[in-house]
C-alpha cells in the first residue's frame, strides 16, 4: 500500500504510519515545509530528507539569522563564537527529545527536523525583521510598546510551537508523547529566555564617546592598574575602635558609556561626604578616561576588594555599601565592557558568595541596572539593605549616551541622600521623583518599578548609625 505524509488527523499513525524511503529533493522541502507552516499537509510521499538537505536548510536559516543579528548592531561589531555555539543548546536538546517521542524509523527524525525548520522560518524572519526594525527606528514605538511586543513575539513562538507538535503527531508520535514534547518544548524556551546570554554580535566604539582618551592595551598599562588596585588597597582608611564606620565600593563595568562613570564618581563622594567614609570607599571603574587613575571593574578586582575592605573594616559592626551600575539583563548579568580587555559579566550570586566569605554582616547594596530586582533573592537577609533601579522585568532609565547620571543614581544619592542618612527615606522619597521622570521622557515598557528589601536587624542598625551620623554632623 502506498501512502503519503499529511497534517489531517485521520491519516494513519503509530505503527500504521507510512515508511519514508526515497529521497526528498531541495525544492520539494521548501515547498511543503511553507506548506506545513499554514497547517497544510507536506506531500512527500514515501520520500524522506537525507543529512545533506537537512544541513542545507539548517544552515541557511542560520546564515539568515547571523545576518540579521549584524545588522541589529549599528556601526562596527564583533563576532561572539562562543555565545553563538551556546545557543545551540536547545537545538541539541529538541533533537534528543524528537528522537525519543518519533517512531523509531528510518528516516524519521531528519525528515521531521526538515520540514519543521523550512515551517518555523516565517516566523523566524519576522522575529529577526521585528529586531532590524526596532534598532533602525522603523516601528520602533510599537515594538517597545509591550502591549504590541510580547503579544506578537509570544504569537510567534506558539505558532511555531504548534507547528512542530503538529508534523509530530502526523509523523505517528502518540497523543501523550506529543503532550510531553509541547510540555518540554515549553520549558525549552522558558530556560532560553531566563539564561538571555544576549547577541552573538555585539557592538565595538572604535572611539570614546565625546571623542574623549582611547583605550589601548600595553604592558604599562596592565602594570599601571596593578599599582593602582595596591594602592586604593593600603591606601583604606583604617577602623576606629568604639566607631560604628562605613566602608564604600563602587563598581562601574561598562566602559562605553561615560553615564556610568560620573554616577561612580557621583556616589563615591555622597558616601565619603554623607556616611563619614573618607577614605574608605574603593572605586572600581571600566573606562578609557580612568585608566591611569582607577582601577578596573571586573569581577576579580572585585573580590579583591571585598576581602581587602573585610581585612581593614570591623566585619561585626561596620557597615559595607556596594553600589554597582552598568547594563542589566534578563538573566541577572552585570553588563560589562572594556574592548579590547574581555571582562566577564557579575552575577548577584558571585557577589552573594564574596561578602558571606569576607564574613560581612551589615551591607547596604545598590544595584543601578535594568531588570536589577532579579537581584534581590540571591542578596537579601536579614543583616542586609538591597535597593534596586528596577523590578525583575522592566528595565531602568537614564544610561544612555547622553545621559548625565541614571534616573535612580540621580535620584537616590545625587539628590534625597544629600538630605538624609536614612536609605529607607530617600528610596521612599526618590522612587515617586523617578516615576514623574519616566513618565516625561516617554518611558514605553512601563515603570521601572524600583524596589527595596530591608532585613529586620538592619533596619536597627541604620538608625543607630544615622543618629551617630546626624549628631556628629551637628
Amino acid at each position: 500500500m502506498t501512502s503519503t505524509l499529511s497534517l489531517d488527523p485521520a491519516d494513519p499513525v503509530g505503527e500504521e504510519a507510512p515508511r519514508i524511503e526515497a529521497r526528498v529533493p531541495i525544492g520539494m522541502l521548501l515547498r511543503e515545509g511553507l506548506r506545513a507552516s499554514l497547517f497544510l499537509r507536506p506531500r512527500l510521499g514515501e520520500r524522506t530528507v537525507r543529512p545533506l538537505e537537512l544541513v542545507f536548510v539548517i544552515a541557511a536559516l542560520s546564515l539568515i539569522e547571523l545576518a540579521a543579528g549584524r545588522l541589529q548592531v549599528v556601526g562596527q561589531a564583533r563576532f561572539l563564537f562562543s555565545v553563538w555555539l551556546f545557543q545551540w543548546w536547545s537545538v541539541a536538546a529538541t533533537v534528543l527529545v524528537a528522537w525519543i517521542v518519533l517512531p523509531r524509523r528510518v528516516g524519521v527524525v531528519p525528515t521531521y527536523f526538515g520540514l519543521s525548520t523550512v515551517a518555523c522560518a516565517p516566523a523566524v524572519l519576522v522575529l529577526c525583521a521585528m529586531g532590524i526594525a526596532n534598532v533602525h527606528g522603523v516601528m520602533s514605538q510599537a515594538l517597545t510598546n509591550p502591549w504590541v511586543a510580547w503579544p506578537l513575539y509570544i504569537g510567534l513562538l506558539a505558532w511555531m510551537t504548534a507547528i512542530s507538535l503538529a508534523l509530530a503527531w502526523h509523523f505517528g508520535a502518540r497523543t501523550l508523547a506529543v503532550i510531553a514534547f509541547g510540555v518540554c518544548l515549553g520549558a525549552l524556551q522558558a530556560i532560553s529566555y531566563r539564561q538571555d546570554v544576549g547577541p552573538a554580535f555585539r557592538a565595538v566604539q572604535t572611539e570614546p564617546e565625546n571623542s574623549g582618551p582611547r583605550f589601548v592595551l600595553s604592558q604599562e598599562v596592565f602594570e599601571k592598574q596593578q599599582a593602582l588596585f595596591d594602592r586604593a588597597v593600603t591606601g583604606l582608611a583604617p577602623q576606629r575602635g568604639g566607631v560604628q564606620d562605613v566602608y564604600g565600593l563602587v563598581f562601574a563595568p561598562y566602559a562605553e558609556e561615560d553615564v556610568f562613570r560620573r554616577e561612580s564618581a557621583m556616589v563615591t563622594r555622597v558616601i565619603e561626604s554623607r556616611f563619614d567614609a573618607e577614605g574608605r570607599v574603593i572605586q572600581l571603574v571600566n573606562n578609557a578616561a580612568t585608566t591611569a587613575t582607577l582601577p578596573w571593574a571586573t569581577p576579580v578586582n572585585l573580590q579583591r576588594a571585598v576581602d581587602a575592605i573585610a581585612r581593614t573594616m570591623d566585619r561585626e559592626n561596620d557597615l559595607l555599601v556596594v553600589y554597582l551600575t552598568s547594563h542589566g539583563a534578563r538573566n541577572r548579568k552585570l553588563a560589562a565592557e572594556h574592548w579590547p580587555l574581555e571582562v566577564d559579566e557579575v552575577t548577584p550570586e558571585m557577589l552573594r558568595a564574596s561578602l558571606d566569605g569576607a564574613g560581612i554582616r551589615h551591607r547596604v547594596i545598590a544595584v543601578s541596572a535594568c531588570y536589577s530586582g532579579g537581584w534581590i533573592p540571591s542578596l537579601e537577609g536579614d543583616d542586609t539593605l538591597v535597593m534596586t533601579a528596577a523590578d525583575a522585568d522592566h528595565t531602568s532609565y537614564g544610561c544612555g549616551r547622553g545621559s548625565e547620571l541614571t534616573f535612580f543614581g540621580r535620584a537616590l544619592f545625587d539628590e534625597q541622600l544629600r538630605g538624609t542618612r536614612s536609605f529607607e527615606d530617600a528610596f521612599a522619597a526618590a522612587v515617586p521623583v523617578i516615576r514623574q521622570r519616566e513618565d516625561e521622557a516617554g518611558k514605553s515598557d512601563g515603570f521601572s518599578n524600583p524596589q527595596i528589601s530591608m532585613g529586620p536587624r538592619i533596619k536597627a542598625y541604620l538608625d543607630q548609625l544615622r543618629g551617630r551620623l546626624d549628631r556628629a554632623a551637628q
